[in-house]
């Protein structure tokens, strides 16, 4: 008489669930995804691919004009790649090429008027997901952005995250403990969480210090 088989045992419930860090990272995905989307269809609206969208929000809290480089180095491309794209945006009218600031031999990019104009309709394709984050309480908001600062802040560990002009990056930022608000020296000002920045045009980089 053959064996008889072995019972089956169900597999115990959640057994399959992935870890919260990949949930987070899941999760941050699928918002991402959606954001991108809802700007990507309204840079189609104004026939622009993706990477000139990019280029267009990277340059409009930067008045003072930015190296080919530094976007490059931004949109995770080749030089030559972000050249392309600048190029069809010059012959836009969206962008313009001046003298850098810092050095007259050099050539910084701006937004033209038509530019900003332009940013300001693919700006309005993320006001869902601003109103979705701000029906939440303001203690979650303020949470919520402050763990989203400190995963910021280890991706940057990685080398696989471009360079923010963050208050928690700058020479100025003074950490504070507990409950007690950070503080900022250049204003020599209390600098509570919700008023932290991701691009301040004040900032003065330092290095990142390895966990």
């Amino acid at each position: 008489m053959p064996p008889k088989p072995s019972p089956v045992t169900p597999p115990a419930p959640w057994q399959d669930t992935p870890p919260v860090s990949a949930r987070v990272i899941d999760a941050i995905t699928r918002i991402g995804t959606v954001m991108r989307a809802g700007v990507w269809q309204a840079a189609a609206a104004e026939h622009l691919p993706p990477a000139q969208a990019d280029i267009l929000d990277l340059l409009a809290a930067r008045p003072e004009g930015v190296r080919l480089s530094w976007l490059a180095q931004q949109l995770s491309v080749s030089a030559a790649s972000a050249s392309d794209s600048v190029s069809s945006l010059v012959g836009k009218g969206l962008v313009v090429k001046v003298k850098a600031p810092d050095d007259g031999r050099a050539v910084a990019l701006r937004l033209t008027p038509a530019g900003r104009k332009v940013h300001r309709k693919l700006s309005q394709a993320l006001s869902f997901g601003e109103d979705a984050v701000a029906r939440l309480p303001a203690a979650d908001q303020a949470a919520l952005f402050e763990h989203l600062l400190g995963l910021i802040r280890q991706l940057q560990h990685t080398e696989h995250f471009p360079t923010l002009r963050s208050c928690t990056s700058c020479q100025h930022f003074r950490p504070g403990k507990g409950h007690t608000p950070h503080h900022c020296q250049l204003v020599d000002a209390p600098l509570p969480t919700a008023w932290i920045r991701l691009d301040c045009p004040e900032h003065l980089g330092t290095e990142v210090t390895p966990p």
